[in-house]
């Protein structure tokens, strides 16, 4: 064998290695698991340029409900489960609440955080219930929702951190000028008459009055 053979032999065996080396590595590369993108991750609170009512709380996120409510989500029903653990949105003008006229009060459906007041909803037009206000700013959380819709800003209650809706620039403007666009299936209703029942006594006397039970907005 001449030295020709023998280099040919050497090119391929360096070849051969070269291939089950590059092989070895893909294996790895694919098997290996992602570490997650800190500067990415799906439901971070950013506070920048969102409405100050209600809290920002930054690096954390709205998706995480403390343990003491596992229970009560197991329970939920599926159209619940999907908008207050899911992110999702039910349709205009086909949902519980849009249209509701009765005083009283909506709570939180996991963890019954008192929320919004009929005294401060309103007709929006948009097929979803709208209150221009929180009743319990600090049962509120905000966190900056970019998405394809644009960016726009998602509410969420605090100790549950179900997802609730999100909250616009465009209310009344001789209120707060935010528009609270809320799923009816995040929301508990608490009749006025049943408030001192449930649990809810302090709300009672907001409601003596019944001159405006459609909230504030005509």
């Amino acid at each position: 064998m001449d030295y020709t053979d023998i280099l040919s032999d050497n090119r391929a065996i360096v070849a051969l290695v070269l291939v089950s080396l590059g092989f070895v590595v893909g294996y790895l590369s694919i098997s290996a698991p992602m570490e997650p993108n800190s500067s990415s991750t799906p439901g971070q609170i950013v506070t920048a340029g969102e409405p100050q009512n209600g809290s920002n709380l930054s690096g954390e996120s709205l998706q995480s409900p403390k343990s003491e409510y596992r229970e009560e989500i197991s329970r939920l029903s599926e159209s619940e489960y999907e908008i207050t653990q899911q992110n999702g949105t039910e349709p205009a003008f086909d949902n519980e609440f849009y249209d509701h006229k009765e005083p009283g009060i909506y709570v939180d459906v996991v963890s019954g955080e008192p929320l919004f007041s009929s005294k401060h909803k309103y007709d929006s037009g948009t097929g979803w219930p709208a209150f221009y206000k929180p009743l319990e700013p600090e049962n509120i959380v905000t966190r900056r929702d970019e998405g394809p819709l644009g960016v726009r800003t998602e509410v969420a209650s605090k100790d549950a951190r179900s997802h609730l809706g999100h909250v616009f620039e465009d209310g009344p403007e001789d209120k707060t000028g935010l528009r609270y666009c809320i799923n009816s299936a995040a929301l508990e209703f608490i009749p006025a008459e049943d408030l001192k029942e449930e649990g809810y006594g302090q709300y009672t006397s907001m409601f003596e009055d019944n001159s405006s039970v459609n909230g504030d907005v005509r």
